[in-house]
């Protein structure tokens, strides 16, 4: 499909039922966005690494490559890392929805979905992600951890880390707050907006990738069993 306008945002459609793309790309060209489609894993891939959309919408029973291999590509890749990405899945099995999560999606729907709701899944996706490169003016430095909030970048003594747009939404209120324990319940409101079937399992799986992400700073990042999460309140540099 081409561009409905030269600043819309793009999306890519990946699902090898043409009935599903020509139906979620209708959808969204109607709210506005650029829409490109692909019906394979390796063709999914290789249009995500062309246009560089900002967000894909990726089903995870592909050929050629599974969903769940396209994302850990597009994961591994520094040039579409940052990629948002919406998994689909006709599977309501929940080690489909966390190995995704792990993976870095940013958010699941299952099949079938009403498309008006895919709709607004997306555009509370590229909220986040507009939300995450645009808020708040500085850095943020909590011990080795520096968070530049208008760049989008994350480093650890000065080694950079690469975060998913909701990763980096997360890490960014836990800095804001600092010191404060965050419930998942709040978190979940404010990072995922509150889709009405995430579970607070998904805070979980993000923080624990993110932890795995900062390495040794990822300690910062203390649980407080029963409740929620918080960044330690630290100043100086260790």
């Amino acid at each position: 499909m081409t561009d409905q306008s030269a600043t819309a945002e793009r999306v890519l459609v990946v699902d090898d039922e043409p009935d599903i793309v020509a139906l979620v790309a209708y959808h969204l060209a109607k709210s506005g966005y650029s829409v490109s489609t692909a019906t394979s894993g390796p063709e999914g891939l290789a249009v995500a690494r062309r246009d560089k959309p900002s967000l894909v919408i990726l089903d995870l029973m592909l050929p050629g490559l599974s969903g769940l291999e396209v994302m850990e590509e597009l994961r591994g890749d520094p040039a579409t890392s940052r990629i948002a990405v919406l998994m689909l899945t006709a599977r309501r099995e929940e080690s489909d929805r966390i190995r995704g999560l792990t993976l870095g999606a940013d958010d699941y729907l299952t099949k079938p979905f009403s498309p008006q709701e895919l709709v607004l899944r997306v555009a509370a996706i590229l909220r986040r992600v507009k939300g995450g490169r645009e808020d708040s003016e500085d850095v943020k430095q909590v011990g080795p951890l520096r968070i530049e909030s208008t760049a989008h970048r994350v480093t650890v003594d000065g080694r950079e880390v690469d975060l998913t747009p909701t990763e980096f939404k997360l890490l960014l209120l836990l800095a804001e707050r600092k010191g404060r324990v965050q419930p998942r319940n709040l978190l979940l409101e404010i990072v995922w907006e509150a889709a009405p079937d995430i579970q607070t399992r998904t805070v979980d799986m993000h923080v624990q990738r993110l932890r795995a992400k900062l390495g040794a700073a990822g300690d910062l990042i203390e649980t407080v069993r029963g409740f929620g999460y918080r960044i330690k309140n630290v100043s100086e540099r260790s």
